[in-house]
């Protein structure tokens, strides 16, 4: 069976629904605005080859709707604070598209993702940690 709808068009029905931010204006908000939560839904493999955002807290792309939904068994309080809003990257913006429109259909208002991801926050020079420190700051917020 041909596939009658490619990725891309998926995306950009993606991105003409949900809010995009440049890695300008994100890195503009990052340390300086407390609603800001980024979201890193890469594979772990990843973060671990290519550190991260800091700050960013690490949702895998293939548990996210699963980690939003409170009826969900897998549900992580951290996405139920309506107060902050939930900024998504992956490696080239494309998943984050995607993984920002399934949460928007979910119900969130409050979910946008990166332009370009973290493929264009590194070519601006933003900044990263290794997933060592990610995973060192990870533990200390959760107390252990």
């Amino acid at each position: 069976m041909p596939i009658t709808k490619g990725f891309r068009a998926l995306v950009d029905e993606a991105n003409a629904c949900i809010t995009t931010y440049s890695v300008d204006e994100v890195k503009a908000r990052l340390g300086a605005d407390p609603r800001l939560q980024l979201v890193d839904i890469r594979d772990p493999r990843e973060l671990e080859r290519e550190g991260t955002v800091p700050g960013a807290m690490h949702a895998p792309r293939g548990m996210l709707e699963f980690w939003v939904d409170p009826a969900s068994p897998y549900y992580k309080p951290a996405f139920g604070d309506e107060n902050r809003e939930y900024v998504l990257f992956c490696g080239a913006g494309w998943r984050s598209a995607l993984a920002a429109k399934t949460l928007y259909d979910m119900g969130m208002r409050n979910v946008a993702h990166i332009d370009g991801g973290f493929s264009a926050w590194v070519k601006a020079e933003a900044p990263v940690e290794s997933y060592e420190a990610h995973r060192a700051r990870s533990a200390a917020r959760k107390g252990g």
